[in-house]
This record gives structure tokens, sequence and C-alpha cells, in this order.
């Protein structure tokens, strides 16, 4: 494949856009989340993992082929040292649309004032639980409190959007939905709920037993709220319905009951500098080697960039009841 009739974008041999890359950091966090990692865990060393100015070149290079949406992500992105100033140069990237984050909010009392003046437009926060026994069982280190003081430091600061995550698990916080919602629509903020996917082999947790579709998570809301199913995206695979009488979103992001591959617009950028072209699959480019080949070289990065895109598959292959068959955590695949 050649660059030739449109360079600015990237398109895949199904005949999709590629117009959102999300970037990890990092693969380190300051939690534990059962669904994530396993409680020991055993991090990238230094030098396997992209330097800062390496992954703001990379992120110059999608922006030049057309990517108008940058999420970054990690494990945990603010504990990287340096990220708010990775996060300051890619706000500066004027072709861009949106540049927005994903955290665990451990870090947004103090951070959140500088991420919005960097450029971050929207935020998303995981939130499994508003039970500080249960956020303590789940994530093993973190602290509910201090994520709490961190949504209202996010609130202060001004974003456009702020966005709760929910992995919902069953027997775990199935029963904390109604809640949930409320509390998002208290404050004003919007809510996704997401059906956990099977990447990395976790121990004392069975997948198959704590899965709890999308549609069961509707089933408990209809009693309390009134939901209207709106046409809005933002650029993942949420399905948003809005709450009736609020300015509160509600989202499902269903891998497993309903496969959303078809729109599929999106890459991820690995913090070892794999470009991963699903996240259900293993089907990558080591653009880190590419990168560090041909210093300086824009065109090269940007032709393997465009060449990856052939190897993009269809759809995930998730199965919620098999041993996973990506062996990768979700910490080093980035959220």
């Amino acid at each position: 494949m050649t660059e030739s009739s449109n360079p600015g974008q990237l398109i895949d041999r199904f005949g999709r856009t590629v117009d959102y890359l999300r970037i990890s950091i990092t693969d380190r966090c300051d939690f534990r989340c059962l669904y994530c990692m396993e409680e020991e865990m055993t991090f990238l060393p230094r030098a396997q993992i992209l330097t800062l100015e390496e992954i703001h070149t990379l992120a110059k290079a999608f922006a030049e082929l057309g990517v108008k949406k940058i999420r970054v992500t990690g494990g945990e992105p603010l504990v990287r040292k340096g990220a708010l100033g990775l996060l300051e140069n890619l706000g500066r990237i004027e072709s861009l649309n949106e540049l927005v984050i994903t955290t665990n909010g451990s870090q947004l009392e103090t951070m959140a004032p500088a991420l919005k003046a960097a450029g971050v437009k929207r935020i998303n926060i995981s939130l499994d639980t508003l039970d500080a026994d249960k956020f303590k069982t789940i994530t093993r280190t973190g602290d509910l409190h201090q994520v709490l003081k961190g949504i209202r430091a996010a609130q202060s600061a001004g974003f456009e959007r702020i966005k709760i995550n929910t992995v919902v698990l069953k027997d775990r916080n199935h029963q904390e939905v109604n809640d949930l919602v409320q509390f998002a629509v208290d404050h004003g903020i919007d809510i996704s709920f997401i059906e956990e996917m099977p990447l990395g082999i976790v121990s004392r947790h069975n997948r198959s037993l704590a899965y709890y579709s999308s549609d069961l998570i509707k089933k408990d809301l209809e009693p309390n709220f009134s939901l209207i199913a709106i046409d809005e995206k933002t650029g993942g695979p949420s399905n948003y319905f809005k709450v009736v009488g609020t300015q509160t979103r509600v989202g499902f992001i269903s891998p497993h009951s309903e496969n959303f591959c078809g729109s599929c617009n999106r890459v991820r950028l690995t913090v070892e500098g794999r470009l991963l072209l699903c996240l259900g699959n293993e089907h990558s480019v080591d653009l880190k080697r590419v990168l560090r080949a041909n210093p300086g070289n824009m065109a090269i990065l940007k032709q393997a960039i465009i060449e990856a895109m052939l190897i993009k598959p269809e759809k995930h292959e998730f199965n919620i009841h098999e041993r996973p068959v990506i062996l990768r955590y979700m910490n080093m695949t980035g959220g």
C-alpha cells in the first residue's frame, strides 16, 4: 500500500477509517484491580518502553495521517514522571480535535487544573463501586475517598465532559449500578458500564462466573431510571442513553453481548511501542523498532503506520468462558 490518493487518512481493508489513537504511556499503576492485573506484577524496564519524546513523535505522525482524537492511558498515566509535560506537547498538535485521558483518579486532586491547562478536554475516571471496603477489595491498594476528591477536583477544573467507567462484575458490584447512575446524575457527569474483557490470566477471579451483560444492567436500571437511546458518539464503542430529566448520559460497552467491531475507528499504541490494531487480537507492528532504526525520518514512520492498516482484523474474538488467548494484561494494552 502506498501513500497516494488520500494521505490524510488511515483506511483498513474493510473500509474503516482510523481517526482515533489510544496511547499507553506506562504499564505501571498505583492500583492492582483484580480484573486488570495480578497483585504482584513485574513491570517493563525503562529501556523497553518508549521515551516521552518518542511518544510525542508518534502522536504527531498519526495526527498528520488524519487522527483527530488521542486518548492517553496506562496503567495509570499520571504516575509516569513527565506525563504532564507530554500532555502539554500533545495539546499543541494543531490538527487534533480532542486530547482526552483515562485515569483511576488517584492523582486528580492535585493534577486536575494542570491537565485542563494542558489542553485535555475530557476525562474518564475508573470507578467500580461507591463502597470503600469493596473499592479496596477490587483495587487491592486504592482509596475510594481519594478518588472521590479527585472527581470533585476535575469538576472544579471545568473539563468539557467527565465520565465514570465502571467494569461490572456479578456478585462484586452489579448490585450498585443504580447507585452509580444516581451518583452520576447528582454530579452532572456521565457513566459507562463495561462488560469485562478477558485480557491476561488473573488468579482469584473467575471471569466466566463474574460476567454480567449490558442487557442485565439495563433491566436493573429500568425501575429507577428512564433511558432514551441517543445517537451521540465520543469516538469509542459506547452506545449512549440519556437519563430522562437530566444531562447525564449512560453508556454501555458490550464486547461480548453486542459486537461493535463493524464501526471500529481506533488503534492502540502500547508503552513498549507496539501498534496494536485490535484490543482482542495480537495483530501489531513494532513502531519502536521503526522509529529507532530511522531517527528523524517521519516519512518512513508514517509509511509503516499506513501499511499497518492492512493487518487490522475484522473483529475481536473474545470468549469470556474460555482461557484467555490474549495473555497481555490490560495495564500493558492501555484502557
